[in-house]
Parts: structure tokens; sequence; C-alpha cells
């Protein structure tokens, strides 16, 4: 049998597919509040349970209105993507002029609520969604068994990524985007319609988060709390990437996924830990983050 540093091949290369769906998850939840701050300047805490509503909205459409896993990929986004747009038009424009504190404990609030509220209708068990048909199964590729639903969220999270990266990076839409966070005055004079650009960039960055929960469903069990236990990991990977780099939130989410998993491998007992202690590292040495600039 093939040992890699004393681990079996297909051990090694099980825990490290592990990793990189954590990895996609970490990158696709990343990105949406890699958006959301370095446009707006908001540190979104409702992104996680924007995540959860996102895995609900796939749950409840099934289960109600017939809505199949193909359609959720679309429609679950769209929703939540509609209901953050309420949200930065009703709340957060609001509050707006005022100091980033303020967005913060707003933002931490809604999130307790959406948990709270579904806590109270669905409790704090997770329920589980089946894989779709046309996923289910694998391949075996020799040294390990590969599930086809892990390689389709791993293809589907990396695809998303960087069509959003693109967008924002190499388009006239996201030279619009950044500067109108910039010198909006100037972009209004030009006759751009900054607040409307503000609130959709805000509904797609909780967009991300949903079309995350909606990959999420028949992979973990649906639950109130499964965004608040994830945020927080999320943070630490965006704090590391660099608060607003949209790349350096796609490849922290990745690497940091791999790390994640490798360190199952070898050192079981730090798996839940080594993502902040790198942060820690990174900190110490780079302040702004890998990807981010210097102030």
């Amino acid at each position: 049998m093939t040992m890699i540093f004393g681990v079996p091949l297909a051990v090694f290369m099980g825990q490290l597919l592990l990793g990189l769906i954590n990895g996609a998850f970490y990158a696709l939840l990343s990105l949406g509040l890699a958006v959301i701050f370095g446009l707006l300047k908001i540190v979104n805490f409702a992104h996680g349970a924007m995540y959860m509503l996102g895995a609900f909205a796939t749950l409840l459409g099934m289960r109600y209105l017939g809505i199949n896993f193909w359609a959720a990929l679309v429609l679950a986004p769209l929703f939540v993507g509609l209901l953050g747009m309420l949200v930065e038009r009703f709340l957060l424009r609001r509050i707006g002029h005022l100091d980033h504190l303020y967005g913060l404990l707003l933002t931490f609030g809604l999130a307790l609520i959406f948990e709270g509220t579904l806590v109270n209708f669905f409790g704090v068990s997770g329920a589980r969604y089946p894989t779709p048909e046309a996923l289910q199964g694998g391949f075996q590729t020799g040294f390990m068994f590969l599930p086809k639903y892990r390689a389709f969220v791993l293809v589907a999270a990396i695809a998303v990524c960087l069509v959003t990266w693109y967008i924002i990076e190499r388009t006239r839409l996201g030279a619009y985007l950044r500067a109108g966070t910039e010198n909006p005055a100037l972009m209004q004079a030009f006759g751009v319609n900054v607040p409307l650009l503000v609130t959709l960039t805000y509904g797609f960055g909780v967009a991300l988060a949903a079309f995350a929960g909606v990959l999420a469903a028949p992979l973990y069990p649906v639950s109130p709390t499964m965004g608040s236990n994830l945020l927080i990991v999320v943070f630490a990977v965006v704090v590391i990437g660099g608060m607003g780099s949209i790349l350096g939130a796609v490849l922290t989410g990745l690497g940091m996924g791999l790390i994640e998993g490798l360190t199952k491998v070898y050192y079981p007992e730090a798996a839940n830990t080594v993502i902040f202690l790198v942060m820690i590292l990174v900190l110490m040495l780079r302040p702004a983050g890998l990807f981010g600039k210097e102030a």
C-alpha cells in the first residue's frame, strides 16, 4: 500500500478532498464578505445567517413547493439576494453615515433574529436534504472513491468565484462599482445611480452566501445554527486573505481548507484551531493580510 508520510494514500487523498470541499465553502462565503466589505465597507455579521437561509430555502422549497435542486441553485440565491437588498435599502442605508460599528451591530442583531425565528419553528436539530439523483454515486479513481456531488460542489464553487472576480476586476460594471464606492458624488454627477449600485452589490454579496447554502444542503444537516457555526472561521479566512481582497478571499479560502484537511490527517487535535493559528501568524507578519493593501 502506497504511503505518504506514514498515511495510506487513500486516506490522505480523501482528507485532501474534504479539505478542498470545506475550502470551496470558505471561498464562497469569504468572497461574499470581501465583496460587501471591499465595496461597501460593511462588516456583515448576517452573512452566516444568509448562508443558512439559502440552505433552508432549498429544503423548504422542496418540501412545500416541489422545487428541485437545480431550480433552487437559482431561486434560493435570488430570494436571499432580494431579502438582502431590502435590508440594505431600509436598514443599512439609514446608518450608512455612522461609524462602521453600527452596521456590525445591526447585522449581528439581524442574524440573531433570523436564527431565533427558525429555531422557534424548526428546533435546532438538523434536517437532511437528499443528494440530487443525477449526482449520486461517484467515480473510482484508482487510489480513492470520488463522490460525484462533492466533485460538483468543488467545480461549481470555483467557477462562481472566478466569474465574480472577473466581473468586479475586469468589466465596466465592476469599474462602476469600485468608482461608486470611492467617489459617489463624482459618479452621481456622471448620471450613475450609486444608491442602486450599493443595494445591488449588497444583494449580490449575500446571494453568494445563499448559493453556498444551497450547495451545503445535501452535504450537511440543514439547521438554524449552521451559519453561526461557520461564520467565525470565515471571518478568520477573510482576515488572512486581506479585508476586501476579492482574489485573496478565494485563494485563502481554498488554501485554508487544504491546511485544515491535512491537519486532520497528521494532527487531528489541532484541526479546529489551525486556521486561527495561521491568522495570528499572518497578522503578526503582515497586518493587512496576505493580499491586502497596507493603509
